[in-house]
């Protein structure tokens, strides 16, 4: 239900705008801490079905408000909403009567592979991950193509080819091939008014020895998470047994570049963890999580993604995790989890267990559980590398 005051000022608006042949619609940029486009006002307990974070400063049509968002017209046919807190009015220059993509500059540099494209103005965009080939797929909303060449240079290493099409008058869409199966990650947003896909390139050895791993604690200090049955302690004390024991683990087979979001009992905000982490740049993320169900009898282990690109690791680890006889709660693909956003790095949410179950608890409150999982989630890290290979 829209608020009274925002709702009179909408109405009030558009009214203007209906005598005065203005656009119906107000200015914002974005702004904030990891600002997400949501596909709907629809939600649940990880909040709505997010399109994807998107950068600061991006220009965007309000043409709606309810209580805590706005919705912005993306293009003439797309719309999205967003949440209050990361829309700035102030400061907006007098928009264009349409916006134009000029060249690309397609080329590898020490670190990446690194689509530059050469825009007007900070637009919105989507992009999203393709597989059976793999690809890069990015949607740019409320512009047209003047693009006439797309400039490739043999720097590449991980970017195969590089094409868009004017999909709506109004919508360019960019493919971007990948060289392997595999998705290993990539990141957008804009350098200057330049919108930029940084390519993550596949590792030369896919030897874990030779790659970065985060381990990621869930919850922490004020964020206990869920309790047990038994059991005095709370999630955020078992997910840390859980993380400590696959570093150790980790270190006694030679693999030194470990990355843990946290190694005691200390809050640590979410998007601050991914903020962390995509600074860090694993190659893969593996986040530790217990299960809670309002029904006793739900019980077993279950991996979690959001990218599609991202599903082969998640897959691997619950096979190897269904060997410690915990029952099968499944593989859950387009997950609203915080930690499986960032399309940076693969990654993938381990559910161990259900601690509302007396059975998958007793195991949880093992020490010798706790090595079990971290092997595991070891041998599942191989057999993914292998079938890459």
């Amino acid at each position: 239900m829209k608020t009274p005051i925002l709702a009179c000022f909408f109405l009030l608006m558009f009214q203007a705008n209906a005598q005065t042949n203005a656009p119906r619609y107000k200015l914002a940029r974005s702004g904030g801490k990891l600002p997400a486009l949501l596909y709907g006002l629809g939600a649940d307990r990880l909040g709505g079905a997010k399109m994807g974070y998107i950068d600061t400063n991006i220009i965007l049509r309000v043409v709606d408000s309810t209580k805590d968002m706005y919705n912005v017209q993306l293009s003439k046919f797309h719309s999205a909403y967003i949440e209050k807190i990361y829309l700035k009015f102030d400061s907006i220059p007098a928009e264009k009567p349409f916006y134009l993509t000029n060249s690309f500059s397609v080329k590898g540099d020490t670190a990446a592979d690194v689509v530059a494209i050469s825009m007007e103005e900070k637009l919105p965009y989507k992009s999203w991950m393709e597989i059976n080939p793999s690809k890069i797929m990015v949607d740019i909303y409320g512009v047209q193509s003047n693009t006439n060449w797309i400039t490739q240079l043999k720097s590449l290493k991980e970017v195969k080819n590089v094409y868009y099409n004017q999909v709506e008058d109004d919508v360019v869409r960019v493919t971007i091939e990948l060289v392997h199966k595999q998705h290993w990650g990539y990141s957008i947003g804009y350098n200057g008014k330049f919108l930029t896909i940084r390519v993550k390139r596949q590792p030369q050895k896919l030897d874990l020895r030779f790659m970065k791993i985060g381990i990621d604690a869930g919850h922490g200090g004020t964020n206990a998470g869920t309790g047990g049955i038994r059991s005095k302690y709370e999630e955020k004390y078992y997910t840390l047994l859980f993380a400590k024991a696959l570093q150790k683990l980790l270190k006694s087979k030679g693999i030194r570049n470990v990355v843990m979001t946290r190694t005691a009992d200390t809050t640590f905000d979410n998007k601050d963890r991914i903020l962390f982490m995509q600074h860090e740049n694993p190659d893969l993320l593996i986040s530790f999580h217990l299960n809670s169900s309002g029904n006793p009898q739900v019980s077993g282990v279950s991996t979690y993604y959001k990218h599609i690109g991202f599903r082969p690791l998640t897959q691997s680890i619950l096979n190897r995790m269904l060997e410690t006889k915990l029952n099968e709660f499944g593989n859950v693909g387009n997950f609203n989890f915080v930690l499986n956003q960032p399309t940076d790095f693969v990654n993938t949410l381990l559910e161990v267990a259900f601690m509302s179950n007396e059975d998958d608890e007793r195991k949880v409150m093992r020490s010798s559980f706790h090595d079990e999982v971290a092997t595991k989630v070891y041998l599942g890290m191989l057999d993914w590398l292998k079938g890459l290979k």
